[in-house]
């Protein structure tokens, strides 16, 4: 069975790609670098012995993405490519708008086109409108706060009216947490453009010297310790996480969502400490104002994904540190440079 992975070579998608190749899939992968390397896939097949047909395109070019399909007999779409920055969107909406709205409205068409009608589409609890400290489930009431996750409720909606005018549609709407960590060979993991957007690359290049502190965004929310809680899942997990939505859309029809958490939130103070413990490195950290976009709490309830998926997080936070503090070491300035050998933790 062969899977395009749009986004492929970026943090999650190159995960994922892992899973699928040792799950015995046949993987394709477009993506247009903007957020990922091409050593990530060199990589990929280092752990996996497995070849991947890669194609450097991007979702706005139509032509290039028929190509694709022209070219593969593809069974299931598995979409990652948008981009996922909260307050670079809350800078610019209109871009955001553009690629991943725009973008995902592309790939439908082409989808379509070639009568290719089952996909997995990477969603996020930003869709959420979060008010309490309550764990979030599917039917929690939608309304996103800022560009970023208004983009992904609006394709999501677009997914509800696409499978409302055709019926054999079968589309997974996996809405992740805050994915963390890395693969424990140290050997892929996130690698961010610049000063990172989330919490742990944040905290490992400060642990790793690449930066002086980090910055808290807040510690006035209505939290146990003032900072924003969230539900860390490791990425291995959501990688597995989306071998079974696989399964799922290929035995059934219809739009579904599913949470992808632990259903436990920790405070970034939290993090900075199950950090500290694994790594033996202090953090340094500076409180700053709050982050536009933010929410003080929010945490899953993935008992739907157990129940209809068969899927449980598995991996500890102390874990997730570990692998996460694992690969930052062995790649100090990401997939820039090749280390001389693998640092054992």
């Amino acid at each position: 069975m062969a899977i395009l992975v749009t986004g492929g070579i970026g943090y999650i998608g190159s995960h994922t790609c892992v899973e699928l190749l040792n799950n015995g899939y046949e993987v394709i992968v477009m993506d247009n670098l903007s957020n990922g390397n091409i050593i990530s896939l060199h990589r990929i097949h280092e752990l996996t012995g497995n070849q991947i047909k890669f194609y450097n395109v991007d979702l706005l070019n139509r032509d290039r993405l028929e190509d694709i399909f022209l070219e593969n007999k593809i069974d299931v779409v598995v979409h990652f490519a948008g981009y996922k920055a909260v307050g670079e969107s809350v800078e610019m909406p209109l871009c955001y708008y553009h690629n991943n709205v725009t973008g995902t409205l592309i790939l439908c068409q082409v989808m379509q086109k070639f009568n290719v009608k089952r996909m997995v589409f990477s969603s996020s609890a930003t869709v959420y409108s979060v008010r309490g400290d309550e764990p979030i489930c599917e039917e929690f009431h939608l309304g996103a706060t800022n560009p970023y996750g208004r983009s992904k409720l609006m394709v999501e909606e677009i997914f509800r009216d696409l499978y409302a005018s055709d019926n054999n549609w079968s589309i997974c709407l996996l809405r992740y947490f805050n994915p963390i960590g890395a693969h424990p060979s140290g050997r892929i993991g996130e690698d961010p453009n610049g000063i990172p957007n989330n919490l742990m690359p944040y905290i490992t290049q400060v642990a790793v010297g690449k930066l002086k502190e980090l910055r808290v965004f807040g510690n006035d929310y209505p939290t146990p310790d003032g900072t924003g809680v969230r539900d860390y899942i490791h990425v291995v997990d959501l990688a597995l996480g989306h071998l079974k939505a696989i399964e799922k859309v290929k035995s059934t029809i219809g739009v579904e969502a599913y949470n992808l958490g632990t259903g436990r939130g920790y405070s970034v103070l939290e993090m900075v400490q199950a950090f500290e413990k694994v790594s033996a490195k202090k953090i340094a950290y500076n409180i700053i104002g709050r982050r536009p976009g933010d929410v003080a709490v929010c945490y899953a309830d993935p008992s739907k994904a157990k129940r209809e998926l068969g899927w449980v997080a598995e991996r500890g936070i102390e874990e997730m540190c570990s692998d996460a503090w694992r690969w930052q070491l062995n790649n100090p300035n990401g997939y820039i440079e090749e280390p001389p050998a693998i640092i054992k933790v």
